[in-house]
């Protein structure tokens, strides 16, 4: 019997909204005419407008400068500001001064071994004057003498 109830009251259920539909159906046949729509109304004008738009990308400089040294060695110092201006002959970098001081030592002390090579060589070569002359020394000796006191005499030369 409960099932039949239950089969009785969606009957029901089901009837009483079909019955409130049909009479809401009647009611728009009734009057015939569906409602007006409302339209809204926009006035166009030409008048400057500014167009913004957002892109990613990347921008590079036109114009780049590297500051490095034109010498080699350590940098012990950085004596400009990054980005900023450099002048002509403004002293960008403190170099460690040790590898030049050693540099400068080897030359001058190849410049007196140049010039301590030089002398006993001036003093055989004129006493090899004085023996070329009574044919007590070969000439080939006299002029390996000459020529060893010229290449000592360049030496200095590039020693300075």
């Amino acid at each position: 019997m409960s099932v039949n109830r239950g089969i009785w009251r969606t009957a029901a259920l089901v009837i009483a909204a079909g019955s409130l539909m049909m009479t809401g159906c009647k009611r728009l046949q009734a009057t015939g005419k569906p409602p007006l729509p409302e339209v809204a109304v926009v006035v166009v004008k030409a008048e400057p407008t500014e167009i913004a738009v957002e892109l990613p990308g990347r921008t590079s400089p036109y114009l780049v400068a590297d500051v490095r040294p034109q010498v080699s060695g350590i940098i012990q110092k950085r004596l400009f500001d990054e980005g900023g201006d450099v002048k002509a002959d403004a002293v960008l970098y403190q170099i460690d001064p040790a590898m030049y001081q050693a540099a400068y030592d080897s030359a001058q002390a190849a410049l007196a071994k140049a010039e301590a090579s030089l002398r006993p060589l001036l003093s055989r070569a004129a006493r090899y004057k004085e023996l070329i002359v009574i044919k007590a020394v070969s000439q080939q000796d006299y002029d390996d003498i000459v020529a060893n006191c010229d290449q000592a005499k360049a030496e200095i030369e590039a020693s300075k």
